[in-house]
């Protein structure tokens, strides 16, 4: 195996594995954190009003689904010491040209959404005063300098606390609608009630699915784990993320189901869904459990928003960073990649100059209605995305690029075919939907 004559800072054989230990877990929870937006929440929320109980299996199959993508982006990075975009760049030039053009489109547009995303509960919060605008600029420039001005560690710290926060609000609102658990248990026999199809597939396919399962191999390396000995720490690290999505999916579905499907209430789409939830919330329980759902909601907005400003501009100093270089082809990187290397891309002129391309341009947006191209433009890039990591990471992993050891085994294959085809289809859709 290629990592055998090498050797941690410690001096010990990299090649020996580490025993898989709660106190690593880490990128996990920061892959967590991020994925889970307020558009997701409400997504789940609105399948569950619909739908009641009857999906629950569709978001445990949604969780094995995450964890399968999840723990191939972190296999890549610590079988190969590759990073995922030089692995992309070995698939061939046309991964360059889709990334470069998905990531400077899917930035602009996405950093308006999660400022405003983000703005949208503390306006709520403090109905009397500033408006939306000048809390969506604010909480960007406060991402921007957190990630500017911090290394991973600090980073990790802040969005552990961000999902703890999630966590106690989400799970607290579920139990204080009391939720029926024997229908609970119902919903896990896989049912498709009549126009749930969709639903089905957004609950399977969308929560925590973004960019940020391509960014969880970047995190890992942050972390410090550069090789195939801190596998089986990745693994426990991954499905911890994942099962705690789990929850959150599971969380907010009873409260659609027991909150909004037995009176029928209509949430607006989209993260503005949540403020709508948080009328219904105060209706029913009194103000204390609309604001501290309302704190929820930003916690959730926020930790989505630095999780990208953070993990995407990673991404971003690596694809500048090979795309200076020579063809890597088939072979390893010369520099391992570890903390050491992170923390040098954070502090990189192109690192910086994403950080500044998700904050300042989109609030040009905030004053303006998103141009008809550009929305076509992002739906497009955005719906071929996932699609797109599930099946470049097939490829890498059953290719002489991934060392024999950590090729995938039928289990990986069958996970990955079967959420890339899942993605196909949501792909479809998705662009079927758009305002053409």
């Amino acid at each position: 195996m290629a990592e055998t004559s090498a050797t941690t800072r410690t001096g010990e054989p990299a090649s020996r594995p580490r025993k898989s230990s709660w106190k690593y877990i880490g990128p996990g929870i920061v892959v967590a954190a991020t994925g889970v937006g307020a558009g997701d929440l409400v997504a789940t929320l609105i399948a569950g009003s619909k739908f009641g109980y009857t999906l629950m299996w569709a978001a445990v199959i949604g969780c094995v689904v995450k964890i399968s993508l999840a723990e191939a982006a972190g296999r890549w990075h610590l079988a190969t010491g590759r990073t995922l975009f030089d692995g992309w760049r070995s698939l061939g030039p046309w991964t360059t040209v889709y990334f470069a053009v998905y990531v400077v489109l899917w930035g602009f547009i996405y950093g308006a959404t999660a400022m405003s995303s983000s703005a949208l509960p503390i306006v709520a919060l403090f109905p009397d005063g500033p408006g939306l605008k000048f809390w969506a600029i604010v909480t960007g420039l406060i991402g921007l300098a957190f990630v500017w001005f911090n290394r991973y560690a600090v980073f990790e710290k802040v969005m552990t606390v961000l999902i703890g926060i999630m966590f106690v609000v989400v799970v607290y609102v579920a139990a204080r609608v009391v939720p029926d658990v024997g229908a609970s248990f119902a919903g896990l026999l896989p049912v498709l009630p009549d126009g749930s199809l969709l639903y089905t597939l957004g609950l399977i396919g969308g929560v925590g699915g973004t960019i940020t399962m391509a960014a969880y191999g970047y995190w890992v390396n942050a972390k410090g784990w550069s090789n195939s000995s801190w596998m089986k720490v990745m693994r426990l690290d991954n499905r911890v993320a994942y099962i705690t999505t789990g929850v959150f999916v599971v969380a907010m579905l009873i409260v659609g189901a027991e909150l909004l499907h037995a009176s029928q209430v209509a949430l607006t789409s989209g993260d503005r869904g949540l403020i709508d939830l948080g009328k219904v919330l105060e209706d029913r329980f009194g103000a204390g459990t609309a604001k501290l759902f309302l704190v929820g909601f930003f916690a959730t907005s926020f930790s989505s928003l630095i999780g990208v400003w953070h993990g995407v501009s990673l991404m971003f100093a690596d694809f500048v960073e090979r795309f200076r270089a020579p063809a890597a082809g088939g072979a390893k990187t010369e520099e391992y990649e570890g903390a050491d290397v992170a923390e040098r891309r954070q502090r990189s002129l192109p690192f910086r100059a994403y950080l500044l391309w998700l904050t300042f341009p989109p609030m040009t947006l905030l004053w303006l209605d998103e141009p008809f191209g550009l929305v076509i433009a992002y739906g497009v890039l955005g719906a071929f995305f996932m699609p797109f990591l599930a099946l470049t990471l097939l490829w890498l992993l059953n290719s002489s690029r991934t060392p024999g050891e950590w090729r995938n085994g039928w289990v990986s294959n069958g996970m990955l075919a079967l959420s890339g085809l899942l993605f196909i289809v949501l792909c479809v859709q998705q662009v079927r939907e758009l305002p053409w």
